[in-house]
């Protein structure tokens, strides 16, 4: 079967319950992310910044697909929104795959994510330590759990929502259809 003819297919429950996990599923991944620096006190890096991009963008498109396919809009486009987040998770997927390997050492990672002391914010001179501050190196990772750094676990998401996506997008509508 041809590709745009996959792409004329009706979608169904199955498009909608990928397009709502993955609507959730990436709003919470980025959000844990956002509360451990925010609450939890972890300055991300560089490279940690970097893949949140992927989910930034993807979101919306998420929210979107979930309309379009509760909405049963044309099947292309339900089709076609769920093929841009699985291919967007893919970039995810990399991103974190090469930052993880920064960590583990096994490439160099960029040069600007270099690693300095945390300034005293009460001194005297609040912008100028506001100013020394950087974010931590790409190549420590800023904790691990169970063996795997955020990177890694960002990585395990990113895989996981790219299959999800992918899978819906090409999928028949129903589990029996």
């Amino acid at each position: 079967m041809r590709l745009t003819e996959q792409f004329q297919r009706p979608t169904g429950f199955r498009q909608t319950l990928s397009a709502g996990f993955l609507l959730v599923g990436m709003a919470a991944t980025v959000g844990t992310a956002l509360i451990f620096e925010h609450v939890g006190g972890y300055i991300p890096c560089a490279l940690c910044l970097q893949q949140r991009i992927p989910y930034y963008v993807t979101i919306p498109v998420a929210l979107i697909a979930v309309v379009a396919a509760a909405g049963r809009a044309p099947a292309r486009f339900t089709r076609l929104l769920l093929l841009v987040i699985g291919v967007i998770m893919l970039v995810s997927l990399y991103l974190a795959v090469v930052h993880a390997g920064v960590e583990w050492g096994f490439w160099a990672g960029p040069a600007d994510c270099a690693q300095v002391a945390g300034g005293d914010l009460m001194g005297g001179d609040l912008l100028a330590t506001i100013d020394a501050i950087r974010p931590p190196a790409c190549d420590e990772a800023a904790g691990r759990f169970l063996g795997l750094s955020f990177a890694g676990w960002n990585a395990i998401a990113s895989a996981l929502f790219a299959a999800v996506a992918l899978r819906a997008a090409f999928a028949r509508a129903d589990r029996f259809a």
